[in-house]
This record gives structure tokens, C-alpha cells and sequence, in this order.
């Protein structure tokens, strides 16, 4: 192995569906690191996701292209890595050599659905968390503008002296470096008081309240100002950016129209309790939602023309035969609507199941692309936030979607009585080039039906 074959430099995949950048949240290694297969190397945010990507060779830590904070261009080289760190030193590097610096190739050599992984008669190795596909364009890396915590903008004559500037690296964990890109403050100006001197987010609040503290303390008397002085600005990008335009996209393409359903859910709360007190449930988070997807799956079968999508190519109208149930999920990254693919297939249980686990891998902020794409019915839970209801705006491609709203104790006529009941209103939107007011009607009917009964509901419908 010549010196510099043994160098061999990692570009940014495809990370899925043929995204083009992503931006560098966090290294989890420093040049320097003795790094193994397939272990976890970078943190990298795309318009569909946050994902960890792990190292497709083992060896040592060579070289750091891009610092945290940079949007990278697929193709683009993010690391390089000494394969053979036992060989000894490596010369200085020469015209020759640095043409002799191994890229990670284009096509062929990674499986697809894998970074870095090993082959399959390699046991308990490798991880599989991205999609992958390479593919180049010929652009430089993108980097937001930082502003120091120190920086004031106000003209005051006095102003306290910026914090000192560090020399070494800086220590903070990822969630804290996104804030600091989001309130703007550069970490390298403020002294950490975590450990080993590392910087918490109640630092960074504390250096991005100071940065405005100027304005606050002006002199008696100012005329008030309404300037950039006062404002922050939120760059749009990655999750939010694609989410914002594929919302304009669909509320500009497929004409919503929305219809709304109040329903008294107390049997379904009873037969909720029911469901947790049975032992295959016992290791289960369960709630509301999961007796609404039920609801919506089994409406589905009676009504198949909700679950389709509209094609403009073929001036067709696409029935699914599966349901690829998507969940409306709130990140710190911004709305994503992951979906349980083909959960008509699934039993309760199993529903249940790949609820909490969808639940679960959103809160984390790892859902992966794959988990985001060819969903053909959507549910959006807005009761959790206390919201009654809403009128929400068709996931692309898909023809209906169902808001569900808050449960509360409300007065309710009940065997010719007024009672206290349990009370939800449900709201659903949909396609008009697909669904009619008459198909949508019966459709949330059945929903609403299923809701208000669901045993008697499951016996007669299944």
C-alpha cells in the first residue's frame, strides 16, 4: 500500500430521494481519533432529517473538511482517513501522492440502504440508519453568518468588552451548538460552565441575553427603534424548508376541503382502559390515537377511494391497496409526518407497537428519510396541544387527512338525558378532485362511528 493510498477521504452522500445538501450538525470525532467500522462519525441535517453517519473505513482521523455549522453539497469530501495508521508516519504529501488519495466511490461499492456497512457474513457489525446513493455537483459549501455573543448593535458610546476569544476547540454538545446557531451566539466567545469547561445552554441564553442587554439599558428617554437592532432571524432550512414548501405546493394544487365531526368518545375511553389492562398491551404506551388509526383503517376498507393519490402525469386516479399511515409528528426540527407502512395489515397490538416506536424515533430526531416517504393517509393528533380541532393541509401526494382533536368532559345529551360525557371533534380534509362531499361524509361518519362504539364497531366490521 503506497503512503497516501492509505489516506482515503468519505464524501457527503444522498442521504434519500435525492436531496442535494445537508448541513453539519455535530463531529463526533476530532483528527487525531483512532476510528472503528461503521462507527458513528458525524451528525448531518438534510430537508427530511437529522442522521447520525457512520465511518465507512476504520483507522485514524486524518482530516476535517467542514466545521459544524457548514452546509455541505453532496459529493463533497467531509473526512479523510488513514486506513493504515501502523505503517508508520506518512511523508510530506507531494503532487503525486495527493494524487494517489482514495475517494469513496460513486456507485457499487455500499449497499444499498447502508453507509459503510459490512457484509452480510460479518454478524452484529454495522448500522443501517440512511439511504444512500451518491452523486455529484459542482458548488461550493454554504455557511450562515454567526454573530458573536458579544456583538452589539445599538450605538451606545459604552459597551462592555467582548468576552475573550478561545484557542482551542470548543466543548458543547449538539443541541447546544444548534442553539447557538439559532440565537445566533458563537460559542468560541463564551466561557463554559459545564464540565471540562463546556458550554450548557443556560450559557448560551445567558451570552444571547447579554447581546441585547444595550438595547434594554439605553439611556432615559430614547426615541424607540425599530430595526434589525430588535429582531431575530431564523434561517429556513432543512426540515422546515421542505416542509413549508410542500404545504404551499399541496394548498395550491389539490383543492382542500374540509368537513368537521363532534363525537362522543367515552365507550372508546372505557375500552381503552380495557386494552391496558390486558398483558399484551402491559409494555405498551397506549393512548386515544391508537382507537382513531384503527378507526381510520378500517374506514378505509369500506371506503378505498380515500386511501389514492392524484396523478397529473397520466390524468389518473391512483388506489393504494396499502395503507401507509402517516403520523404528524412536532420536532425541534420542525413538522414531520412519518408514516406506519402498510398498517392495515397490522393487529392491534402490532399497531400499538409501531406507534410507539414512530413516536419514539421522531422525539429522538432520528427518523430516517425512508420512514417519510410513500405515505397515503395522514392523521394529525392536535388534542395533544388542547386544540379542539383544524382544518389541516394535505401531506403531497395524498388525498385525505384527518385532525383530531382534544378530548374533554362535556355536557351531552345521552339516552335522552343530559350527561357528562367524553367529547372529541374530528376534522377532515381532503382532495375534491378525488373525494366527494358524499365519499368524505361517509368516510368520517365511519370514523365517528367507530369511535363512539368500537367493539360494537370491531364485531361488525371485521
Amino acid at each position: 500500500m503506497t503512503p497516501m493510498s492509505r489516506i482515503k477521504e468519505f464524501n457527503l452522500p444522498d442521504l434519500g430521494e435525492g436531496l442535494t445538501e445537508g448541513e453539519i450538525l455535530a463531529w463526533l470525532v476530532k483528527v487525531g481519533d483512532t476510528i472503528e467500522l461503521n462507527q458513528p462519525i458525524v451528525e448531518v441535517e438534510t430537508a427530511k432529517a437529522a442522521v447520525e453517519i457512520p465511518a465507512k473505513w476504520a483507522g485514524v482521523v486524518t482530516k476535517i473538511f467542514h466545521e459544524a455549522g457548514v452546509t455541505v453539497e453532496v459529493g463533497q469530501p467531509i473526512i479523510s482517513i488513514d486506513t493504515d495508521p501502523g505503517a508508520g508516519d506518512l511523508p510530506e504529501p507531494s503532487a503525486e501522492s495527493l494524487a494517489a488519495v482514495e475517494v469513496a466511490p460513486s456507485e457499487g461499492a455500499i449497499e444499498p440502504g447502508m453507509i459503510g456497512s459490512p457484509a452480510p457474513s460479518a454478524p452484529g457489525v454495522g448500522r443501517t440508519p440512511v439511504l444512500v446513493g451518491y452523486g455529484v455537483r459542482e458548488a461550493s459549501a454554504k455557511r450562515r453568518p454567526r454573530v458573536s455573543a458579544a456583538a452589539v448593535s445599538a450605538p451606545a458610546p459604552a459597551v462592555p468588552p467582548a468576552a475573550p476569544v478561545r484557542s482551542g476547540p470548543v466543548l458543547a454538545k449538539p443541541p447546544v451548538r444548534k442553539l447557538a446557531r439559532d440565537l445566533g451566539v458563537d460559542l468560541a466567545t463564551i466561557a463554559g460552565t459545564g464540565p471540562l469547561g463546556s458550554v450548557t445552554r443556560e450559557d448560551v441564553h445567558k451570552a444571547a441575553e447579554g447581546a441585547a442587554q444595550p438595547v434594554a439599558k439605553a439611556a432615559p428617554g430614547p426615541v424607540a427603534v425599530f430595526d434589525a437592532s430588535r429582531e431575530q432571524r431564523i434561517p429556513v432550512k432543512g426540515v422546515r424548508k421542505l416542509t413549508a414548501e410542500n404545504m404551499v405546493t399541496s394548498a395550491f394544487t389539490a383543492p382542500h376541503v374540509t368537513e368537521f365531526l363532534t363525537v362522543d368518545v367515552t365507550r372508546s375511553m372505557k375500552a381503552l382502559d380495557k386494552l391496558k389492562a390486558r398483558p399484551e398491551f402491559a409494555e405498551l404506551r397506549i393512548s386515544p390515537l391508537l382507537l382513531v388509526a384503527k378507526a381510520v383503517l378500517l374506514a378505509v376498507k369500506r371506503h378505498p377511494m380515500v386511501n389514492s393519490s392524484w396523478s397529473a402525469a397520466t390524468n389518473e386516479i391512483v388506489v393504494k391497496e396499502y395503507v401507509n399511515l402517516g403520523i404528524a409528528a412536532a420536532t425541534e426540527r420542525g413538522l414531520i409526518v412519518p408514516n406506519v407502512k402498510d398498517a392495515g395489515r397490522l393487529s392491534l397490538v402490532e399497531l400499538a407497537e409501531a406507534l410507539n416506536a414512530l413516536v419514539r424515533t421522531a422525539k429522538s430526531g432520528k427518523t430516517p428519510p425512508a420512514d417519510m416517504t410513500h405515505g397515503t393517509l395522514s392523521i394529525t393528533n392536535v388534542g395533544v396541544f388542547g386544540v379542539d380541532t383544524g382544518t389541516p393541509i394535505l401531506p403531497p401526494g395524498e388525498s385525505a387527512i384527518l385532525a383530531f382533536g382534544a378530548i374533554r368532559p362535556t355536557p351531552w345529551v345521552h339516552k335522552g338525558k343530559i350527561k357528562v360525557r367524553q367529547v372529541t371533534t374530528l376534522g377532515l380534509s381532503f382532495d375534491h378532485r378525488i373525494i366527494d362531499g358524499e365519499l368524505g361524509s361517509k368516510f368520517l361518519r365511519d370514523i365517528g362511528a367507530f369511535l363512539t362504539d368500537p367493539e360494537a364497531a370491531i364485531l361488525a366490521w371485521t
